[in-house]
């Protein structure tokens, strides 16, 4: 697996593993209906920077880095990540989420936090957990899933320094 930042046509083979993640309403408070232009700007442009796996010219997986806050918060970072569905259960969120905190530190940050990861996303909390991130609060009933109908949310943080 290769990671490295993304580009437009990365991001064009990637969009319809990203529609069918905020379509399926379970882990992203995302517009489940936003264009690809508009996913495009949210996920490739707004970011301080974002990055694609890939295998064998195939996107697995992306995610952004950000600051999580401006001026005296701004030592704190914020990541997205997102695997497609084909790339599940391989490894590319654990090496993309290893990768972000390498980036990050490069980048001049000291820690990173998660705002809202779902409750029921069972497979990312364990394996932040796993990476060294502590819930240090939970949101009460602040994703409406589509399945499950309102679930908690937790923050999770990390102190990269």
């Amino acid at each position: 697996m290769l990671i490295r930042e993304m580009d437009a046509a990365d991001f064009e083979q990637f969009w319809p593993a990203f529609r069918c993640i905020i379509q399926a309403q379970e882990t992203y408070a995302f517009e489940p209906e936003m264009s690809r232009e508009q996913a495009f700007t949210l996920w490739g442009e707004l970011p301080l920077k974002t990055f694609v796996c890939v295998q064998d010219g195939t996107v697995l997986g992306s995610y952004y880095l950000k600051a999580n806050a401006m001026g005296p918060g701004n030592h704190v970072c914020n990541c997205g990540y997102m695997v497609t569905p084909a790339a599940r259960g391989k490894g590319v969120a654990r090496a993309m989420c290893e990768h972000s905190q390498q980036v990050a530190l490069e980048q001049g940050f000291s820690a990173m936090q998660f705002n809202s990861v779902v409750s029921t996303n069972d497979v990312a909390v364990k394996l932040w957990q796993k990476l060294g991130f502590e819930i240090i609060g939970t949101l009460p009933d602040a994703y409406r899933h589509k399945n499950k109908g309102l679930v908690d949310c937790y923050v999770m943080y990390k102190q990269l320094t």
